[in-house]
């Protein structure tokens, strides 16, 4: 029988080659390669560039590039991204990935705390699309850093929102289970205000699709 994760790659537009060979080196040289979006979370987010027209996107959590040039490769002509990144030793492995792609005009990479150093860049604003895939203890800060800057209409697509399972699991308490739990249920009293729109895909380990109105 065909793994149903299989049956989707396949029933999708193919992998771009040069992501496919970044997702295979991830998986070689890195550890904890499957925190690299992979074959269909990629297109997803290329989908989502496009569907915006994404001129403006930034990204907390960049690890060895695959959503960043996954993004990029959807975005519209002209259009940049901004990555942040706090573990400077990815810098080695990542850097040259971006800068051998093709999309490199199209993707800044920033080594440091996405917290610190988002409120020092004002060309940062009107964005068109962000993606939070960092510490998890640390998405509602994410999420009240971007969201003024999100134009309306804008998209803010959070990573990891299933966590595994863990959330709906009673016996879990750990720190990162706990703060997507509280993260996952702003996001819906939000929505029951009218203050967004939410959708929580069953897409690997979930993936949290946020509209602006």
């Amino acid at each position: 029988m065909t793994d149903p994760s299989d049956y989707i790659a396949q029933c999708s537009t193919p992998e771009h080659p040069y992501l496919a060979a970044l997702y295979r080196a991830t998986q070689v040289t890195l550890l904890h390669p499957r925190m690299a979006s992979g074959h269909v979370q990629g297109l997803l987010l290329r989908l989502m560039a496009q569907l915006t027209e994404a001129r403006r996107i930034v990204e907390i959590g960049t690890y060895s590039g695959y959503s960043a040039l996954a993004l990029a490769s959807g975005m519209a002509a002209g259009g940049r991204l901004t990555t942040f990144e706090i573990n400077d030793e990815m810098a080695d492995f990542t850097q040259p990935w971006i800068e051998g792609s093709p999309w490199a005009d199209r993707v800044e990479m920033v080594i440091g705390d996405a917290l610190r150093l988002i409120p020092l860049r004002p060309d940062l604003d009107s964005l068109d699309l962000c993606f939070i895939d960092a510490n998890k203890r640390h998405y509602l800060q994410y999420l009240d850093l971007l969201w003024p800057r999100l134009r309306p209409g804008g998209l803010l697509l959070c990573d990891n929102t299933l966590w595994d399972g863990h959330l709906t699991d009673a016996a879990r308490h750990d720190p990162q289970t706990e703060a997507l739990r509280q993260f996952n249920l702003h996001l819906r009293q939000q929505a029951e205000q009218g203050r967004m729109e939410v959708l929580l895909l069953p897409l690997r380990d979930g993936i949290t699709i946020v509209r602006k109105p």
